[in-house]
């Protein structure tokens, strides 16, 4: 694993843990402790998409000339989840405890089977073709700690 997928994948458990602390404080009704975390939360999915559509993504599709692959459907996937994030800014906005919980639901389903998706298929990937590059590798840690 290079440092590029480790960055990565650390940041899906930082995430994984951001999330499941807003679940838990939306499931007991403290919508101050809901809002900060989800906003932590929604912050660091926000990076993460971001660091992977404009710096790693398009490296890769470049490196490898692979544009309609893996990299394609996590796009896809990114726009599905940000459309959850969406759904649960409006149920917090409400304090809708069901409304945040079903959009939650969706969007864990979604990211487990994401991150398994990248880190299991496409970062292995990413390691063989860009696994050794300095400059790529300081683009994502630095988008990932913005």
């Amino acid at each position: 694993m290079s440092g590029i997928t480790s960055a990565l994948q650390h940041h899906h458990k930082l995430c994984d843990d951001d999330f499941a602390l807003a679940e838990e404080a939306a499931h007991k009704g403290d919508w101050a402790a809901c809002a900060a975390t989800h906003e932590k939360f929604r912050t660091e999915m926000l990076a993460h998409f971001g660091v992977e559509e404009e710096v790693l993504f398009p490296a890769f599709e470049e490196r490898t000339g692979m544009t309609g692959g893996p990299t394609q459907v996590m796009r896809g996937e990114h726009v599905q989840m940000r459309d959850l994030l969406r759904q649960m800014d409006e149920a917090l906005a409400q304090k809708n405890a069901d409304g945040f919980g079903g959009a939650a639901e969706t969007l864990l389903i979604m990211m487990q089977q994401h991150n398994m998706k990248e880190e299991n298929i496409l970062y292995p990937m990413i390691d063989q073709a860009l696994g050794q590059d300095g400059e790529i590798q300081s683009r994502v840690t630095a988008g990932l700690a913005a």
